[in-house]
């Protein structure tokens, strides 16, 4: 439900619309996080988490209508596979802190892994395997070493040598590399309401990043 359904999701999402679009929904991910911790605790959000949820849902806006009400700059069904992949990408962030506590981040990690290749097993079998060229098969070499394995791998080591905070808002950058890269590369073409849209949802991920109560502590030691 975790690690496989946010790779899974997460590349209906690209298929059905663009790497930048696919990459900057999946950052809605902090709000379902605040969404469930509300329901769970059944306890009103602070402040700061209505101000994130407030800026998210309006870039949210800007990306699917492209400031427009009378029209959807996503098709309904990549807005579908965008939010789950969200959704996804939530509950593989909430769900291990329990593992992560007792064992090490390379064996949750490996462990996942194997049981979501397992998982998707009889899908490879019983489909008859495409005509790939030398290209498209190195391709698919990179992306399972270098954009899976060692992506998620070093995501959760690095949480051993920095804070959460500055994971979260250096993982941030990973929208904006993927849009710079679309951009330069596949030749996608993005709107100025596509681009407002990213930057806040954006926004509202560097927001949760950031160590609010110890800055508060600092000003108002400073103060004093």
């Amino acid at each position: 439900m975790g690690m496989l359904n946010s790779q899974f999701t997460y590349m209906k999402a690209v298929q059905t619309s663009n790497a930048p679009t696919a990459t900057v929904i999946q950052y809605l991910q902090p709000v379902l996080i605040i969404v469930w911790f509300t329901l769970r605790n059944r306890a009103w959000p602070r402040q700061l988490d209505i101000l994130s949820i407030t800026i998210a849902l309006v870039g949210t806006f800007f990306l699917v209508t492209g400031g427009h009400l009378n029209s959807l700059s996503l098709t309904p069904i990549a807005l579908f596979w965008g939010l789950m992949c969200a959704l996804a990408a939530a509950i593989y962030t909430v769900l291990p802190q329990g593992l992560l506590s007792r064992y090490d981040t390379l064996t949750v990690c490996g462990l996942g892994m194997l049981i979501g290749g397992i998982c998707m097993s009889p899908v490879l079998v019983l489909t008859p395997l495409p005509n790939m060229t030398a290209f498209d098969w190195g391709t698919l070499v990179y992306i399972v070493i270098f954009g899976t394995i060692l992506a998620y791998t070093l995501f959760l080591s690095s949480i051993n040598y920095i804070s959460p905070a500055v994971t979260g808002m250096l993982s941030a950058f990973e929208p904006l590399v993927a849009t710079t890269l679309a951009v330069a590369f596949l030749g996608t073409k993005l709107t100025a309401a596509s681009v407002l849209g990213s930057l806040l949802i954006i926004l509202c991920t560097l927001i949760q990043s950031l160590p609010l109560k110890r800055i508060l502590d600092l000003l108002h030691l400073a103060k004093h």
